[in-house]
Parts: C-alpha cells; structure tokens; sequence
C-alpha cells in the first residue's frame, strides 16, 4: 500500500525520524522491519507511523521532507483532522522518493520524486 512519511532530512541529505529512534538513518529503496523504541514522553505504538495524504498540519515542515512510502502488515486507526486524520502503523515500510516541491503541502498526483540513494 503506498503511503506517505514526514521524515528529518540531515545536512548530509541522509533521512532519519522525527522523534522515535532519531538517530538511526532511513534508507531509501530498501524494505525495512520497524522495531520498538521506548521513549520517555511518547506513547509506545510500535510501527511506522505514516499517513494516506502528505497532510499533518501539527507538525512543522522545517528541514523535513514528505516522502512517499510503500509499506505492508499495516493497522490503521483514527486521529484528529488537526493531525491529518487516518494514520497507519506499518510493520514493514520502504521509503520510494522524497517530495521535491517545496509550494505545496498538498503535492498533485503526479508530483516530482527523487528516487536516490543515501548511505
């Protein structure tokens, strides 16, 4: 199922999380199996934590990047619209692309996407 993941990118243009596990690097184009990380402040919800539109308005957009996910073994529950609705944990994700417009929160359906690696 394609989804959609608001990701930290670095400096060294490498992707990492936004609060859970933010230290460790998100490659793109590879399948990876989400673990559980306990954080103090946090509620414990075990997954990716990704969205069905690139929309989470409570977030900032600050030296982050919409990405477009695909992800599997997925549960989905509801949020408040103030937090973009409909949020999905995924056991498995791989991130496909990172949203190169910068004009829109709302990117079209056929919106550019930068399909490279980061190691």
């Amino acid at each position: 199922m394609r989804a959609y993941k608001l990701l930290k990118k670095r400096k060294d243009g490498s992707l990492g999380s936004l609060f859970i596990n933010a230290r460790a690097r998100i490659p793109v184009g590879e399948w990876l199996v989400a673990g559980c990380h306990p954080t103090k402040g946090y509620a414990l919800r075990p997954g990716w934590h990704c969205t069905l539109k690139p929309v989470a308005p409570h977030l900032s957009k600050k030296g982050r990047v919409w990405c477009e996910v695909e992800v599997k073994d997925c549960e989905s529950f509801e949020r408040p619209r103030s937090q973009g609705g409909k949020w999905l944990l995924a056991k498995r994700m791989k991130v496909l692309g990172i949203n190169q417009r910068k004009d829109s929160p709302r990117p079209p359906r056929n919106w550019p996407i930068l399909k490279e690696k980061h190691t």
